[in-house]
């Protein structure tokens, strides 16, 4: 078997796990509690938020525990829109967000807010002269991805940190779930002011996630009770999916340049296997993350190369977002200046530092026997 899947979600480590099960079975007591069950809870979770503060070099006040990316990006989204709703109701995103993003924007506009969607270039990145253009005096947020999580395209962050450095007033939201491990996000310098993570896109558990908020910044909370997170995100902290949260990261970031370059490695090897191919689109652009191939075969459409390749035990996924004013569901291959059809024929391929040199030869082979026989088919 080989899981090329890794931007849907990745194999849990086993040392996580253990540590997971092991502070289960040992510290249950709520972080709460005044009892020595309690303190011994809370004291894991002050060191799990320490951890992830050190490795992302910002303050462990910075730092507060969701249950994953579609929290993340709901809360920064919504929780700025509460907060601000006085100065304005102007907000700048972009039409290949993640649906979390998108849909919590759709939201807000039937409630009366007005959104802005930059479109994205051959590359799937913004028009930085657009974004100046789109800034109003009620704007009150910017919300840009820094890696899409279908074709690997890399926002230009810094550039627009720059623009954004002249509206102080204006909240700066990153959708990183994609980036950990992948790009030097530097936060505690940047002008990004909220950045989301999701732990199960590193070997983390399911329903595990946290939030950067930059001191200094405030959110109105989504979710409202005993005052947990600081007051930020109410109810009883998962304390072993935090803890496991923390140690994926260390494990992740440990050695992340050697990962990278290897990432960037399989990438290049497969992005120079498939280009081989005269009916082979290669959609992922020349600089992008490392981890992300999005490919077509002309005219079949996606879901075809996905289940023949899962016949023998290779797992990929098409891929489509929810993006644009239009409120439908158009790949962001389509965004990206493709037409439809190439869009339908969309395949992504997604790894992790778990995947190896051998596996990508692997599928080599298997891709090759799949591709004659569409083309008989064709």
């Amino acid at each position: 078997m080989i899981y090329f899947d890794n931007a849907a979600t990745t194999e849990l480590n086993e040392s996580v796990l253990d540590s997971y099960l092991q502070v289960s079975r040992k510290y249950y007591g709520n972080p709460s509690s005044l009892h020595s069950k309690g303190e011994e809870a809370n004291s894991l979770l002050k060191q799990s938020r320490k951890q992830i503060a050190s490795l992302m070099a910002v303050e462990p006040e910075e730092i507060f525990f969701t249950s994953g990316g579609t929290e993340g990006d709901n809360w920064a989204i919504k929780g700025t829109a509460i907060e601000k709703v006085e100065f304005g109701k102007h907000i700048i995103s972009t039409v290949i967000e993640h649906p979390a993003v998108i849909k919590s924007l759709d939201q807000l506009e039937k409630l009366g807010w007005d959104v802005t969607y930059l479109s994205v270039d051959a590359e799937g990145r913004i028009d930085i002269e657009e974004l100046k253009e789109s800034i109003r005096k009620d704007t009150v947020l910017v919300s840009i991805m820094a890696v899409n999580n279908e074709m690997g395209s890399i926002q230009p962050l810094t550039e627009i940190g720059k623009v954004l450095e002249a509206y102080p007033t204006i909240h700066f939201h990153v959708d990183a779930v994609q980036a950990v491990g992948k790009l030097d996000l530097h936060l505690a310098e940047s002008r990004i002011d909220i950045a989301v993570f999701s732990g199960h896109k590193f070997h983390a558990p399911k329903g595990t996630g946290f939030v950067y908020l930059k001191k200094g910044r405030q959110l109105a909370p989504l979710m409202s009770g005993g005052g947990q997170e600081n007051g930020m995100r109410s109810g009883t902290e998962n304390v072993p999916g935090n803890v496991a949260l923390a140690k994926a990261l260390r494990i992740l970031l440990d050695q992340s340049a050697e990962k990278r370059r290897e990432l960037n490695r399989l990438k290049r090897e497969l992005t120079d296997y498939l280009s081989i191919f005269d009916k082979v689109t290669l959609f992922t652009p020349e600089n992008s993350a490392p981890h992300i191939v999005c490919f077509g075969v002309h005219n079949i459409r996606g879901e075809i190369i996905v289940h023949a390749l899962e016949k023998v035990g290779i797992f990929v996924s098409t891929t489509s977002a929810c993006s644009s004013k239009r409120k439908t569901k158009t790949p962001t291959v389509q965004d990206m200046g493709y037409s439809k059809n190439e869009a339908e024929s969309a395949v992504r391929i997604s790894l992790s530092h778990y995947n190896t040199l051998e596996e990508v030869e692997q599928f080599k082979d298997v891709f090759n026997a799949v591709y004659h026989q569409m083309k008989e088919i064709e």
